[in-house]
C-alpha cells in the first residue's frame, strides 16, 4: 500500500509511515562483468589467429575476476532469499478509491442530492399548517371604540386542494360594525375551503412538490455525471504517468547500454583492436540518449504532478506522491461481447444524460397537467359551522341555540374566469412545445450515445490487437539485435548497425508502452461514454 505524504511532512516522517524510499536493486558486480568481457575478447582474438593477444586477455580475465564469480553467485542467492514484496507500486485501483473518498469534486457531487432534498422540503412547506392571530383595540375618552381579536388555523390538505380552517374571533366595542359582533365569550368556526374547477385535480402547491420530487432524480444524474467525469480525467492522467515512467525507464536502460558499449569500445581502442573513430560514434549515441533521458525525466515529473492534483486526504488537504512511487503494469484484459452488450443495456437505462432528459420529460408532463388545470374557471366554495365559544367554568352545551347547528353557518362562493384565456393557453402551448423538444432530443441523444459506445469498443478491440502485434514486433527486434551483437563481436558487423538495431528496439518498446497506455485510457473512455464507472 502506498502511503501518500503531505507537503509539510519530511523524509523522516515518511520513513516512519512505512513507505520505502529506496527500492533494493541487484547491481551487477563490476569485476565479474570485466572478467566475462575479457574472456569474450580472448575467444574472439584466438578465432582470428591472434593467439598472443588472446592469451593476454585470458590471463587478465583470470587475474581480474577469478575469485569473484563464486562470491557473486553467493551474493545473488542471498539477495533472492531476502527479497521483500514490492510496496512501491501505486495501483490504479487505489488511486480511484482515494478519489472517490476524498476528492473535492466527488464531495461536491455528493451534495447535489442534499440540495435537492432541501428544495423538496421547501415545496412541502406549502402544506404546513399556519396559525394566524391579530389583535386590535381602540379606547378614547373612557369609551371603548372597538376590541378585535382574530385567530385562525389553516391546514392545507393534499386531496382536492382542500383547506381545513378553524377560527376563533372576539369582537366588542361601542362603534364596531354590527356584522362583526360576537358573543361575549367569542365565536368559533370550523369549515372547509375547496376549489371546484381550477385547482381541484392540480394546483401550484402539488405541482411544486412533484417537480421537487423529480428534481432528486435529476440531482442523482448530475452526481453520476460529475463523478464519472472526474474518474475519467484521473484515469487518463494516471496512464499518461505510466507512459512517461516507461519512457524514462527505457531511455535510461538504453543510455546504460550505450555507455557500457562506449567504455568497452574505448578499452578495445586502447588495446589496438578497434578504430578510434568508432569511439566517436559510440560517444554521440551516449550523448543523444542523455538528452532523451533528461527530457523523459521532465515529462515524468510533470506527469507525477498531474497525478498529485487528484490526491487529497480525509481532511481536505492536498497530498503528493512519494518520489519512489511508480505506476502498475497494466493488464490487457479483453472485454468480450457479452460484457459489452450488458454495458449497452445499462447505457440505455442508466446514462446520466438520458436520465436527465427523462426527468425533464416527466417534469414537463406534470407542468402540462397544471397548465391545463389553469384554463378551467376558478371556483372556490367555503363553508363554516359557527358556535358560541364556551366559557372556562362551563362545559359545551350541545343543546344551546348557539352551538354547532346547520342553521349556524357561514358560506361563501368565489368565481374568476378570464374571458380570452390568452395567457393560460399560451403558457400551455409553450410547455407542450418544450416537451416535444425534450422527446426529440432524447431520441437523438440515445442514438448518439449508443454509436459513441460502439465506436469506443471498436477502438478498444483495435488497440488490443495492435498491442499484441507490437509485442511480437518487440520480440523479433530483440532477436535481431542479439544476432547483430553476436555478428559485431565476431567482427562481421559495425557499431552503427548495432546502435541502429538498439535504437529501433527502444522506440518499439516505447510504442508498446504507448499502446498499453492508450488501451487503458480507451477502457476508461468506454465506461465514461457509457455513463458508468469502470
Amino acid at each position: 500500500m502506498i502511503v501518500l505524504a503531505n507537503k509539510d511532512i519530511d523524509s523522516q516522517a515518511n520513513r516512519r509511515s512505512g513507505f520505502p524510499y529506496a527500492k533494493p536493486q541487484n547491481r551487477p558486480n563490476v569485476r565479474l562483468c570485466s572478467c566475462l568481457l575479457f574472456c569474450d575478447w580472448s575467444v574472439v582474438m584466438m578465432s582470428r589467429g591472434k593467439a598472443k593477444l588472446g592469451c593476454l586477455l585470458l590471463f587478465m580475465a583470470l587475474y581480474w575476476g577469478l575469485p569473484w564469480p563464486l562470491m557473486a553467485q553467493i551474493t545473488t542467492n542471498t539477495s533472492v532469499a531476502t527479497v521483500q514484496p514490492d510496496t512501491s507500486v501505486f495501483s490504479a485501483a487505489l488511486f480511484y478509491d482515494l478519489i472517490r473518498q476524498n476528492h473535492p469534486l466527488v464531495k461536491q457531487a455528493n451534495l447535489f442530492g442534499e440540495e435537492a432534498r432541501q428544495v423538496l422540503m421547501q415545496a412541502r412547506g406549502a402544506f404546513d399548517p399556519k396559525l394566524v392571530a391579530s389583535y386590535d383595540r381602540k379606547e378614547f375618552g373612557n369609551d371603548l371604540y372597538y376590541d378585535h381579536w382574530q385567530n385562525k388555523l389553516a391546514v392545507p390538505l393534499w386531496p382536492g386542494g382542500v383547506d381545513l380552517n378553524v377560527a376563533y374571533s372576539r369582537n366588542k366595542g361601542r362603534y364596531i360594525n354590527p356584522e362583526e359582533r360576537t358573543p361575549a365569550s367569542g365565536l368559533t368556526s370550523v369549515g372547509l375551503s375547496m376549489p371546484i374547477g381550477q385547482g381541484l385535480l392540480m394546483d401550484a402547491r402539488r405541482n411544486a412538490v412533484r417537480q421537487a420530487q423529480l428534481a432528486q432524480n435529476l440531482a442523482e444524474a448530475d452526481r453520476i455525471k460529475l463523478v464519472n467525469k472526474t474518474l475519467f480525467d484521473a484515469a487518463k492522467t494516471y496512464w499518461e504517468w505510466f507512459l512517461a515512467y516507461q519512457q524514462r525507464q527505457l531511455l535510461a536502460e538504453g543510455l546504460e547500454l550505450a555507455d557500457r558499449r562506449f567504455r568497452a569500445l574505448r578499452e578495445r581502442v586502447a588495446l589496438g583492436d578497434a578504430a578510434t573513430i568508432d569511439t566517436t560514434e559510440a560517444l554521440i549515441t551516449v550523448q543523444d540518449r542523455i538528452v532523451q533521458r533528461q527530457q523523459a525525466e521532465v515529462d515524468e515529473q510533470n506527469a507525477r504532478m498531474r497525478v498529485s492534483t487528484f490526491l487529497w486526504n480525509q481532511n481536505g488537504q492536498p497530498v503528493e506522491l512519494p518520489e519512489s512511487a511508480r505506476p502498475q503494469e497494466p493488464a490487457l484484459t479483453p472485454i468480450n461481447e457479452n460484457v459489452f452488450q450488458n454495458l449497452l443495456d445499462r447505457t440505455a437505462t442508466q446514462h446520466p444524460d438520458l436520465l436527465k432528459l427523462s426527468v425533464k420529460n416527466q417534469q414537463l408532463t406534470i407542468e402540462e397537467r397544471f397548465r391545463r388545470a389553469m384554463i378551467q374557471p376558478q371556483v372556490v366554495l367555503s363553508a363554516n359551522l359557527l358556535s358560541e365559544t364556551p366559557t372556562v367554568d362551563a362545559g359545551y352545551n350541545w343543546n344551546s341555540y348557539y352551538s354547532f347547528r346547520p342553521q349556524n353557518h357561514k358560506i361563501g362562493f368565489d368565481f374568476v374566469m378570464p374571458l380570452f384565456l390568452r395567457k393560460e393557453r399560451g403558457k400551455l402551448r409553450e410547455v407542450q412545445v418544450k416537451n416535444q423538444q425534450v422527446v426529440l432530443e432524447r431520441q437523438q441523444t440515445s442514438r448518439t450515445i449508443a454509436n459513441t459506445v460502439q465506436m469506443a469498443y471498436n477502438q478498444l478491440r483495435t488497440l488490443a490487437e495492435q498491442a499484441s502485434v507490437q509485442q511480437q514486433i518487440i520480440d523479433n527486434q530483440q532477436r535481431l539485435l542479439q544476432a547483430e551483437q553476436d555478428k559485431f563481436e565476431l567482427g562481421e558487423s559495425s557499431l552503427f548497425l548495432v546502435n541502429a538495431r538498439e535504437t529501433k528496439l527502444i522506440d518499439l518498446r516505447i510504442k508498446g508502452a504507448e499502446l498499453k497506455s492508450k488501451y487503458q485510457k480507451a477502457v476508461a473512455e468506454l465506461y465514461f461514454v457509457a455513463g458508468v464507472s469502470g
